[in-house]
């Protein structure tokens, strides 16, 4: 249990946490194939991209996993532009795969500043990703960014009833990487403070958290959930209930 990244950092080993290339070895078999807690967040993607959406930023999106797994179980119209930002050895590999590939429509980029401070893309996407960076969470970006996007899915979030706090994870061999857990009524609060309206809620069954000698923040599934501009609702049906 910490209060910061810093003071994880302080009481972890020195670990490269996920800056390290082996660590996006196995995400080959991600790109392959549709887990069950990927459903939700395809079929909501898929309807942002048919709504008119022509442009993704994949916060945390390893070496463009998401953009040629969707590819393989819908048709994304006219190729989107689809930017990722990771760590740089990870940006390194993936700029590797794309040119092997001629993936024209994929960028990478190690910045998430920069990425957010240019005319930003219509959705913004992070699966399993924000909660371990510092300073990421959705609303303070939103607040930053020169155009705010249009649709926000965010999925594997570890959100519960309590406080905010801070843990560690061993996420490789001597790799570990400090992570943020978010109460859940606040984070969702404070993105449809700025203009969205929650669409759609989801539970990640696949994923929990279980902290011994902490019960109390301990907790059975994590979530997924879609945000809409509330300038744009869509037509045919309805979001949940306030």
């Amino acid at each position: 249990m910490f209060d910061s990244f810093k003071a994880a950092r302080a009481w972890l080993p020195n670990s490269p946490e996920f800056d390290d290339a082996a660590l996006s070895e196995h995400e080959d078999v991600r790109s392959k194939k549709a887990f069950p807690y990927d459903y939700s967040f395809m079929w909501w993607l898929d309807r942002a991209l048919r709504d008119g959406a022509s442009s993704v930023l994949d916060i945390g999106g390893s070496i463009g996993l998401h953009c040629d797994a969707n590819c393989r179980y819908f048709r994304m119209p006219d190729a989107p532009k689809w930017r990722v930002v990771e760590v740089p050895s990870v940006v390194l590999a993936g700029k590797h795969l794309a040119a092997r590939n001629a993936a024209a429509a994929l960028s990478l980029s190690e910045s998430l500043d920069e990425s957010i401070g240019t005319p930003c893309e219509d959705v913004w996407i992070a699966v399993n990703a924000i909660h371990y960076f510092e300073d990421a969470r959705p609303d303070q970006l939103l607040k930053k960014c020169a155009r705010r996007p249009q649709h926000i899915l965010l999925s594997q979030l570890p959100l519960y009833n309590g406080e905010d706090f801070v843990t560690m994870q061993k996420i490789g061999e001597g790799a570990f990487a400090p992570v943020h857990v978010y109460n859940r009524a606040r984070f969702i609060q404070d993105i449809k403070a700025l203009g969205y309206t929650l669409w759609d809620r989801w539970a990640v069954q696949d994923r929990s958290m279980e902290l011994r000698g902490y019960p109390e923040r301990s907790f059975p599934s994590f979530t997924g959930l879609y945000f809409v501009d509330s300038t744009r609702m869509f037509k045919r049906c309805k979001p949940l209930p306030s």
